[in-house]
């Protein structure tokens, strides 16, 4: 794993983490907010579950199978605070790929907005400190 890669990945999920930030801030008046931000929580779900992985293969830790055991493996390192809530996490975007019921995405909205992406804002910074010290140690 290469630190260039490393550094576009991290780039990639700052973006897609700052843009449902910025959707969880928009005024509720259509539900395409609703769909816009799920959507949104899809995309920056998968970034974070492959940065993670990507960062935890640049500091040697390679049995990572699936975002699960990447889940665990990060909060075992201590890139993110509370790994049920991930897990959660997990859950709900599995569930928001085959989501039809609109009660169901109000209430995943909900925890994209008031749970969901104060988890991605801690991770980002988390990560931000770990690969300096990383950097500094190599």
């Amino acid at each position: 794993m290469n630190k260039e890669r490393l550094l576009e990945k991290l780039e990639d999920y700052r973006q897609a983490s700052m843009r449902l930030e910025e959707g969880t801030k928009k005024q509720i008046d259509d539900d395409i907010i609703y769909d816009g931000v799920i959507q949104r929580f899809e995309f920056t779900f998968e970034l974070s579950s492959k940065l993670m992985k990507v960062f935890l293969q640049y500091t040697g830790i390679n049995e990572l199978k699936s975002p699960r055991s990447t889940i665990k493996e990060a909060y075992t390192y201590g890139l993110i605070e509370n790994g049920d809530q991930w897990i959660d996490m997990m859950i709900d975007r599995n569930k928001t790929s085959h989501l039809y019921d609109e009660e169901e995405a109000k209430l995943i909205y909900q925890k994209v907005k008031h749970t969901y992406t104060p988890l991605f804002t801690h991770f980002l910074k988390t990560l931000e400190t770990e690969i300096k010290q990383v950097e500094g140690e190599l």
